[in-house]
């Protein structure tokens, strides 16, 4: 029975893991057992291709064996948390205490000594991943056809994801905290431009109109025709700007 935690339609592809590892045997069990339950999987024998792989993106979980023969799988772990939260379960022959606290320490998801059961790996994969999946969900914050991210610094409209500059995003978490609220453009200003004293009001009417054209883009039809809907920003001559919100 599919996993409710991962969508199975068409438009939803199943989460892609990395393997590193340096034995191939092992390597190829785990291949199998994971594109049997429906992952997609790709394998690498040494730690250093670990890193460009995951900041190239579409990495969802790396399962990354600790005796690696150019890095340790540690090394690996502790590069990884320099930029990306990507879940890590380890693969180690060794299954002292202390090799179990260093890799948790450095930021490790799971630890699995071998040898081991590739059924059991694979479910440890599913439960990492459906956690993620949960977190994730969390972290947003619906407000009508918006959703926020706050920790992320991310927002969707009408369930597809914005592509925002830093400003961007300020004016439009700034509005959404009060949906139907007329800000100055003092007020936007002061609380998205507060660092950055060079700038003018005029400023405000620039994002305005490029976060317009984002939201418009979303909304048009795949003929390149505009689906109807109003501007969700509306303009208050002489006031400054509000949001309305809408449904989702």
């Amino acid at each position: 029975m599919p996993d409710a935690a991962f969508p199975t339609t068409a438009m939803a592809a199943m989460p892609a893991i990395l393997i590193a590892e340096d034995e191939t045997a092992i390597a190829e069990t785990v291949l199998y057992a994971l594109r049997s339950e429906g992952f997609t999987a790709d394998h690498v024998l040494l730690g250093g291709e670990v890193v460009p792989r995951v900041r190239a993106g579409g990495v969802d979980l790396v399962v990354l064996d600790v005796g690696l023969p150019d890095i340790t799988g540690f090394e690996v772990c502790r590069a990884l948390r320099a930029f990306s939260e990507v879940p890590v379960i380890f693969l180690t022959a060794r299954d002292g205490e202390i090799d179990r606290v260093v890799g948790l320490e450095l930021g490790a998801d799971d630890y699995v000594v071998k040898p081991f059961s590739p059924r059991e790996l694979v479910a440890r994969v599913r439960a990492r991943l459906r956690r993620r999946t949960q977190a994730e969900a969390a972290s947003w914050q619906s407000h009508g056809a918006f959703e926020i991210d706050r920790d992320g610094k991310r927002i969707r409209y009408r369930g597809r994801a914005l592509d925002l500059t830093r400003y961007e995003y300020g004016v439009l978490e700034v509005l959404m905290l009060r949906p139907g609220a007329v800000l100055s453009r003092t007020q936007l200003m002061d609380r998205v431009w507060a660092d950055a004293l060079e700038s003018s009001d005029r400023t405000v009417d620039t994002h305005i109109k490029t976060l317009r054209a984002k939201l418009r883009a979303l909304d048009e039809r795949g003929d390149g025709h505009e689906d109807g809907r109003d501007d969700p920003i509306r303009t208050h001559r002489g006031l400054g700007y509000s949001l309305e919100v809408g449904n989702g």
